[in-house]
């Protein structure tokens, strides 16, 4: 079992930056692969960026590619969400993930999940 909290969401306007952590205990992130995925209300949960279990490759989704970033504190055991230029459709809960599957980009390439923390973008 793999506790993830994330934390760090709020309400924010256009163009604005968040950073949310995804912290862990007792276990090392850099065992599993880790991920972003958001949920914005009445949609299905979509990925945002990830870090494969084997390789360690980054993967982001094509509409954060290039304002967000997504890190790994390996000393710390915590994953960070770096968000940029905010933009009402990332309006979403936003959720870290960690499983040891080949894929990084889909759900079910994940089988541990935080709650979540909101993010709101306003206009």
């Amino acid at each position: 079992q793999v506790d993830l909290v994330e934390s760090g969401g709020r309400l924010v306007q256009t163009g604005d930056s968040l950073m949310l952590s995804c912290e862990t205990s007792d276990h090392s992130l850099r065992a599993y692969g880790v991920g972003w995925f958001r949920q914005a209300a009445g949609k299905e949960r979509q990925f945002v960026a990830g870090i494969s279990w084997i390789g360690a490759q980054i993967v982001y989704s094509p509409s954060v590619k290039g304002r967000f970033t997504i890190i790994r504190d390996e000393v710390k055991n915590t994953l960070y969400l770096q968000m940029n230029n905010l933009k009402p459709d990332d309006t979403a809960v936003y959720y870290c993930a960690a499983g040891r599957k080949l894929g990084v980009s889909r759900v079910q390439d994940y089988d541990y999940w935080g709650q979540g923390t909101q993010v709101t973008v306003s206009s």
